[in-house]
């Protein structure tokens, strides 16, 4: 009876973990421990995480891809959505679904900071390239600096599909720590008085303008650079369905279900990429550390272009809403309501900061289609 105890025991899991395995599982309760307990993005952290710790389990392999005699693991079959890059438009098309772009056809020129915002992932590109990394690697590593989640594994499931756990891993921590990440950068670029500025309310927009503006994007943006069919593509389409007022079933289901469904998949799946061996190696380190400088880069270059266009309207533009020009919506846009009320309780810059937030997204999505581009097979 001992004996068949004893042999129990060795045959475990718990007797199969090495302490590579053991790091991996604690930082996956940790990022378990900011979703449920600090509210970080749990709808991003809690399945990413809970992936991580699935796949970090021994004598367990959900993502292995089988031989004749096996069948493959749960996740492998789960994951075939972001391998073949279908994940990640079907989120752009839901996040489309639940846009609202007129404040940015309101105010146009807040675009820029959109634009500006995308600096963080050409700063990394660079520095990657420098640390010896491969132009395929150093697009994909860059593409952290857009704060977006399914560009960043759009781009690196075509360009560097071995780095794909560690960059989606990275972005998505990334997003879900804007609250603790841009706050700080914020307040070092900006006085007391810029961030007190209040913006005035824009002009109202008609739904005429509403539906012609995602088709004038898909033809011009895919025009000039096909490369981004599939993500801007689906952006504007999910945002056409819902500001044609006609299907509302479809935007009520883009909206949640749909939304829920490939959030729960593409969460798992690619928490389960990021295995003890890959994740603790001294590349990934590197980065992680390119990732959160990209995304600070992104955050700084964004707010200083909201300095500039501050002076350039004599006052009139709150320089900080161009820290929302990083793609985590809404949650950049929160941060900058947040930090601006601070200042002053009746300051209401969220549909402001809404502008270069959405418009952000546009960026990424053509930084991703450049870098595909140029570097694409």
């Amino acid at each position: 009876m001992g004996q068949m105890i004893l042999d129990f025991i060795m045959e475990s899991g718990f007797a199969q973990m090495d302490i590579k395995q053991v790091i991996v599982i604690a930082l996956a309760c940790f990022f378990l421990y900011l979703a449920i307990a600090k509210g970080y993005e749990p709808y991003l952290l809690i399945p990413i995480a809970t992936g991580m710790l699935l796949a970090n389990m021994p004598g367990v392999d959900l993502m292995k891809a089988a031989t004749d005699s096996e069948k493959d693991g749960l996740l492998y079959y789960l994951y075939q959505g972001v391998k073949l890059g279908i994940y990640p438009p079907l989120i752009f098309l839901c996040i489309g679904a639940g846009t609202d772009f007129g404040p940015m056809i309101a105010n146009p020129k807040t675009m820029l900071l959109g634009g500006a915002a995308q600096f963080g992932v050409f700063f990394a590109f660079l520095g990657a390239i420098a640390l010896g990394f491969t132009g395929p690697e150093a697009a994909s590593i860059g593409i952290i600096g857009g704060a977006d989640g399914p560009t960043a594994i759009q781009t690196t499931g075509a360009l560097a599909p071995h780095l794909l756990g560690t960059i989606a891993l990275a972005a998505y921590s990334y997003m879900a720590l804007v609250p603790v990440i841009q706050p700080p950068i914020i307040k070092a670029l900006t006085t007391k008085e810029e961030r007190a500025i209040k913006m005035e309310q824009t002009r109202p927009v008609s739904q005429k303008e509403k539906i012609i503006f995602p088709i004038v994007v898909m033809i011009v943006v895919i025009g000039l650079l096909p490369t981004s069919a599939p993500l801007v593509g689906m952006l504007m389409f999910g945002n056409l369905i819902k500001e044609s007022g006609l299907v509302p079933k479809l935007v009520e289901t883009a909206q949640s279900s749909l939304m829920y469904i490939i959030t729960i998949l593409l969460g798992l799946t690619v928490g389960a990429t990021t295995n003890a061996e890959t994740l603790l190696s001294t590349q990934t380190l590197g980065i992680i550390a390119m990732g959160l400088a990209a995304f600070s880069v992104g955050t700084a270059s964004g707010v200083l272009g909201g300095k500039l266009m501050c002076k350039l309207t004599g006052g009139k533009v709150n320089p900080m809403i161009g820290a929302a020009g990083v793609s985590a919506v809404p949650m950049s846009s929160r941060v900058v309501q947040k930090v601006g009320q601070e200042e002053n309780p009746s300051n209401f810059l969220l549909m402001h900061a809404m502008s270069p937030n959405v418009s952000g997204v546009i960026g990424s999505a053509i930084a991703a289609g450049i870098l595909l581009k140029v570097f694409g097979a």
